[in-house]
């Protein structure tokens, strides 16, 4: 599964750095970091890193496969 994670603000790189299993864009003040998800608990991993970063999650969405 392909999700995206959409972040309020401008990561910086070494918070990037932090998820090197996704890609990211910057974009409108926003940062989405997308790539392969391969399970739930992966998901919430990585949500879990989220929060222990202090970032804002403002949407998850899972991306149609191609």
């Amino acid at each position: 599964m392909r999700y995206e994670i959409r972040v309020d603000g401008l990561m910086t790189e070494t918070l990037v750095k932090a998820f090197p299993e996704l890609d990211h864009v910057l974009m409108a003040g926003q940062t989405i970091l997308f790539g392969a998800v391969i399970d739930e608990a992966q998901l919430y991993g990585l949500l879990a890193r989220c929060q222990s970063l202090g970032l804002r999650v403002l949407e998850i969405r899972q991306m149609p496969t191609s």
